[in-house]
């Protein structure tokens, strides 16, 4: 399998290229012009990406987090949501990254077979960084109003917080 997965991109790559050259495409050209248009995409939308990686870190690190956690136990409890999950729940809708190194620890520390590992893990399959993707999409296509949809991918990740402990606890718990 990885003899095909280390020859595909080179082979992709080939087919463009010959198939632009039997159709007497200026092959080049085309590419130059992808590139200047992705070029001009990134550009577009960086601040956006600074804009929201710098409020992850001001998350992590001023203790907002754990703050946010302690006062949502109550509610966590009520929900049947393990308590080491509840800063996953937090940070899964801002940071992927930050929440595959929650997802990590919390392994690594509860155990992968533990209800806490389980419903991390579930979790994470099941939700989007909705802060993020909506930052990218919507700055890429200069899209400024998205109060309907950001509420309603709130909406989402919490009902994928509560099916994730739901289920996990009905097959497991």
């Amino acid at each position: 399998m990885s003899y095909i997965t280390a020859w595909f991109a080179p082979l992709v790559i080939c087919v463009i290229v010959v198939t632009g050259m039997i159709r007497t495409d200026n092959v080049f050209s085309h590419f130059t012009s992808g590139a200047t248009m992705g070029l001009k995409t990134v550009y577009s939308i960086a601040p956006s990406l600074v804009g929201l990686i710098v409020a992850v870190q001001m998350l992590k690190s001023s203790g907002a987090v754990d703050i946010l956690t302690y006062a949502l136990t109550p509610i966590a409890d009520i929900l049947h949501i393990p308590k080491d999950v509840m800063p996953l729940v937090l940070l899964r809708p801002v940071s992927g990254s930050g929440a595959l190194a929650m997802l990590d620890r919390l392994v690594a520390t509860a155990g992968a077979d533990s209800i806490s590992g389980r419903v991390a893990s579930v979790l994470c399959a099941s939700s989007e960084t909705t802060f993020y993707t909506t930052t990218l999409y919507f700055s890429s296509v200069r899209i400024k109003r998205i109060r309907h949809t950001l509420i309603a991918a709130l909406i989402a990740d919490f009902s994928c917080t509560i099916i994730s402990a739901i289920t996990v606890n009905l097959f497991f718990g």
